[in-house]
């Protein structure tokens, strides 16, 4: 099962977008994606927002973002003490109910550190299934629950499932919100052998890879430590998800996912 994917790509890459992303069926509707690459090509010396975002230049270093869904949990404060001892950046998309609300001091603690904080919904329905005011709801609720605690609502988003349509795009879109994908999934949520996860994660890592865990899983924070090291061994830069894409950067209601080697 390929669990987080997405929408229609708007906005002042038109043009790139028809020309070069990668085209997807997903539940009988047409998806455009767009890839890091194109990303930061369409960005330009003047997108001070794109530029501010460029800690690494990902045109030229090996980058690789990790990602993690659904949380915070009880593992979280385990994962953000790895982080920090490893100096590894993370894109965090949060879940609302349950986690976000549950654990305020720990997605404080995430954005403190420096990593990239992003909505996954409130209660991790699947937005194709919903109307309009549904999806926007689902959303709104997690911008203004992290905003509270944090200061700064979203611009990034994953769908759960990663399924999207022009809808989920439109809301999307209206909320300030990029779709980002992945392409890399260890499938954790059916595993707890963190060998495992660890092994999928790197039979499968690129260049310009978004990478896809869980850190509610039992398995999958285990196994984070061996897969940095090993990442960063073979030469490997980490970084958010803005970071990625700068000196381009997320256009709401696009849709973001990498293209494999």
């Amino acid at each position: 099962m390929f669990r987080s994917r997405p929408g229609r790509r708007r906005g002042t890459a038109t043009a790139l977008i028809a020309a070069a992303s990668l085209t997807l069926t997903l539940g009988g509707c047409g998806v455009d994606t767009v890839t890091p690459q194109d990303a930061r090509g369409e960005g330009g010396s003047d997108d001070k927002a794109g530029a501010a975002a460029r800690r690494v230049d990902c045109a030229k270093a090996k980058c690789i973002a990790l990602t993690f869904d659904a949380g915070p949990g009880k593992d979280t404060p385990r994962l953000l003490d790895v982080l920090k001892e490893k100096q590894v950046p993370a894109t965090f998309f949060l879940l609302g109910s349950k986690h976000v609300d549950r654990y305020p001091k720990v997605v404080k603690r995430i954005a403190d550190e420096g990593h990239e904080v992003a909505n996954h919904t409130w209660t991790h329905r699947i937005l194709t299934d919903l109307d309009e005011s549904e999806i926007r709801e689902e959303l709104s609720r997690t911008q203004d629950a992290v905003e509270k605690i944090t200061g700064r609502k979203p611009t990034l988003m994953r769908p759960p499932q990663g399924r999207t349509d022009g809808t989920v795009s439109d809301v999307s879109r209206e909320l300030g919100l990029a779709q980002i994908l992945w392409s890399v999934t260890a499938k954790d949520y059916s595993t707890t052998d963190s060998a495992l996860i660890r092994q999928r994660v790197l039979e499968q890592a690129h260049g310009d890879a978004i990478i896809l865990l869980h850190d509610i899983y039992d398995g999958t924070v285990p196994a984070v430590p061996s897969i940095i090291d090993e990442l960063k061994r073979r030469g490997y830069t980490f970084v958010t998800v803005p970071e990625l894409l700068a000196p381009g950067r997320a256009e709401p209601g696009a849709v973001y996912r990498p293209e494999k080697d």
